[in-house]
C-alpha cells in the first residue's frame, strides 16, 4: 500500500502551517508515512498570500523573509520548487515628526552617515555595536538546531542528551568573558537598557529598538525584550546574515514550495479537515478524530499549534499530569498584534522625502516609532486602554519589488500594528474586538497618513486582523505570532514547560513540532526539522 493510500500513518500531523510542513518532508523523507490534516482550505497556516481585493494579493499575517533556516531551504529543495527571494535595498526607514529621518542599512558606511546627522558619537558606536550582535547572534545560530537539554528530576534522559549537554557547554565556553557579559545582557536585559548604554540618539535606539517590541507585548524597557531584539537578527536571505527580504508571490510561496516537496515525499495532505481532539489509547497517542467524526489513525501525532491550544482543547485533561496542566494554564501569549493589508492606488508620499513615485525607501521597512519613549507610551496607552493612542506601524510595500500582487501601477501594502491588547475585553469592559475593530484600523492608517498625508486617500481596499481575528483564523491565541512569549521562563529547556523541551509531550507518541518550542517564532522551519530528528529518533528506537 502506497503512503498517499494508507489507513494507518506512521505520524500525523496537526496544523498544515510551515513548520507542520517542514517536520512532515522531514519524516517522509526518512520513510515514514505521514499525513497533513490542516483546518483552513489552505496550507501553509500563518505564512499564506491571499487576494484580499479583486486584483490584489498579499502575505496575509506573517509578511517578511529572514529567519528562514537555510538547512531547511536546501533540504526540502525550496529553490527548485520555484522559492525566490529579493533582499530589502536597505532595512528601515523611520519618518520623523520634526520633517527628518533616519535610514539603516545598505552596508555600515550608509548607516554610519546617517546617524552621523544625528550624533557623531553613535556613528562611531555603531561597529561595535553591530559586532557585538554578530558575536551573540552566531552562538545563538548554533543552538538553533539543537535539542534543548530536558532534565527530568535530575536525571538526564539518555547518552544523547548528554550530547546535547555537552555540545551547548562547549557553545558557551567558547565565548570570551565579555562576549558571556554580553551575552547574559542580551537574555535577560530590556531592549531599552542595552540601546541607552550604547546610544544617545533617539532615532537609532528606535530604528533598533522597534525588533524588541515586535510581535512582543511589552515596553521596550521591559526586562527580557532585549532577547526579542536578539531573535530577529540571527536569520539571513540568500547567505547573507542579519538580511532581511521578500518571498515574489508572497509568503505563500513559502509553504507552497514546502508542501510540494511534502508531495513529492508521498505525503497526505488535507485541507479542510479541522481536529477535534487527539486519540489516546493505552497511555499512547493514537491519532486524532476530525469534526468531521473521521478518525485518522496514527502511530504518533505531531502537533504544529500552539502548546495551549494542543493541552487545553485537543487532549484530555486525565491524560495530562496535574502540574503540567497548570504550567501550560500559566504558559504566556499575547503579542498585542494587530495586522492589515491594503490596497492602494498610489505610493505614499512622504513629506521628509517627497514623491510617489517608487523610491528605495518604499522597498525598506517604513517604521513609525520615532523613539522608545514613544514605544513605551504605546504599550502603556493598550495595559489601560485596550490599543495605543499613537501606535507603532511598520509598512511594508511588497508590490514595489513584485509586480505579481498588484494591478499595474496599483500597489499592496502590509501594515504590522502595536499595541494592541489581546484580550480587549478585560481592559474595555463590553468592547470586544468585533465591534473596535474598524474603529483602530482607521487609526493606524491616520497614523501613517501624518507623516505621507496622501496615504489615507490612496486605500481602496483592506483586510484588517485583531488579536482576535488572528487567533480565529490561524490558531494564534492572543493573536501570538510566536506561539507564546520569547521571555527567559519560556525559551530553550524551559519552552513550552521545563520537563519537555525535547518536543516530546507527556502523552506518549505525541510531539510538538511548532513555534510553541525551541527555538520558538517567526518563519524558520527549525522546530519542525529538530522536531522530526527526535520522532525519527524514537521511531528507530521501537524497531530494535
Amino acid at each position: 500500500m502506497s503512503k498517499s493510500s494508507a489507513s494507518r500513518f506512521d505520524a500525523v500531523v496537526v496544523g498544515g502551517g510551515h513548520n507542520g510542513l517542514v517536520c512532515a518532508a522531514y519524516l517522509a523523507a526518512a520513510g515514514l508515512s505521514v499525513c497533513v490534516v490542516e483546518r483552513r482550505a489552505v496550507l501553509g497556516g500563518a505564512a499564506v498570500t491571499e487576494e484580499f481585493h479583486p486584483g490584489f494579493r498579499n502575505s496575509t499575517a506573517s509578511y517578511t523573509v529572514s529567519l528562514l533556516d537555510p538547512h531547511v531551504v536546501r533540504d526540502l529543495n525550496l529553490a527548485a520548487h520555484g522559492l525566490v527571494v529579493r533582499e530589502r535595498t536597505f532595512a528601515n526607514f523611520l519618518p520623523l515628526p520634526d520633517g527628518g529621518y533616519l535610514k539603516v542599512g545598505g552596508g555600515i558606511a550608509a548607516t554610519q552617515a546617517e546617524v552621523a546627522r544625528f550624533s557623531r558619537r553613535d556613528a562611531d558606536a555603531l561597529p561595535g555595536y553591530y559586532a557585538m550582535l554578530d558575536r551573540v547572534a552566531a552562538v545563538l545560530r548554533r543552538m538553533l538546531g539543537v535539542t534543548p537539554p530536558n532534565i527530568r528530576a535530575g536525571v538526564v534522559r539518555d547518552a544523547a542528551m548528554l550530547v546535547d549537554l555537552a555540545r551547548t557547554g562547549g557553545r558557551l565556553r567558547g565565548l570570551s568573558l565579555p562576549e558571556r557579559r554580553d551575552l547574559v545582557e542580551l537574555f535577560t536585559k530590556s531592549a531599552g537598557d542595552v540601546l541607552d548604554r550604547w546610544f544617545e540618539s533617539a532615532p537609532i535606539k528606535a530604528a533598533f529598538g522597534f525588533d524588541a517590541v515586535v510581535g512582543n507585548f511589552a515596553s521596550p524597557y521591559t526586562p527580557g525584550s532585549a532577547y526579542v531584539l536578539l531573535h530577529h537578527v540571527f536569520g539571513e536571505v540568500n547567505g547573507k546574515p542579519g538580511q532581511w527580504g521578500h518571498a515574489v508571490g508572497g509568503m505563500g510561496a513559502i509553504t507552497q514550495a514546502m508542501a510540494a516537496e511534502c508531495a513529492a515525499r508521498g505525503v497526505l495532505l488535507r485541507t479542510r479537515s479541522p481536529v477535534a481532539r487527539v486519540l489516546v489509547k493505552a497511555g499512547r497517542a493514537a491519532g486524532v478524530e476530525l469534526a468531521s467524526g473521521e478518525v485518522v489513525e496514527a502511530r504518533r501525532v505531531v502537533a504544529n499549534v500552539n502548546p495551549k491550544l494542543l493541552c487545553e482543547r485537543l487532549v484530555a485533561p486525565e491524560h495530562l499530569p496535574e502540574d503540567f496542566r497548570a504550567r501550560i494554564a500559566g504558559y504566556r501569549c499575547g503579542s498585542g498584534t494587530f495586522r492589515m493589508n491594503v490596497a492602494l492606488a498610489a505610493l505614499p508620499d512622504f513629506t521628509c522625502l517627497p514623491g510617489a513615485h517608487a523610491q528605495p525607501h518604499h522597498a525598506s521597512g517604513i517604521v513609525v516609532a520615532p523613539s522608545l519613549a514613544y514605544m513605551e507610551q504605546a504599550f502603556f496607552d493598550a495595559r489601560t486602554h485596550g490599543w495605543s493612542r499613537a501606535p507603532i506601524v511598520e509598512v511594508l510595500i511588497p508590490s514595489t519589488v513584485d509586480a505579481t500582487l498588484a494591478p499595474p501601477g496599483a500597489h499592496v501594502a502590509s501594515l504590522f500594528c502595536q499595541h494592541a491588547h489581546p484580550d480587549l475585553p478585560s481592559v474595555l469592559p463590553g468592547r470586544t474586538w468585533d465591534d473596535a475593530r474598524d474603529e483602530v484600523a482607521d487609526l493606524m492608517i491616520a497614523t501613517v497618513n501624518r507623516h505621507a498625508p496622501n496615504f489615507a486617500a490612496s486605500v481602496i481596499g483592506r483586510r484588517v486582523l485583531s488579536p482576535l481575528d488572528l487567533e480565529r483564523e490561524f490558531g494564534l491565541v492572543g493573536g501570538d505570532i510566536f506561539h507564546g512569549a520569547l521571555s527567559l521562563d519560556q525559551l530553550f529547556s524551559a519552552r513550552p514547560v521545563l520537563g519537555h523541551a525535547d518536543y516530546r509531550m507527556p502523552v506518549r507518541g505525541l510531539y510538538l513540532c511548532g513555534a510553541g518550542a525551541h527555538p520558538g517564532g517567526g518563519v524558520t522551519g527549525i522546530p519542525g526539522r529538530n522536531a522530526a530528528r527526535e520522532i525519527v529518533r524514537d521511531a528507530r528506537r521501537r524497531r530494535h
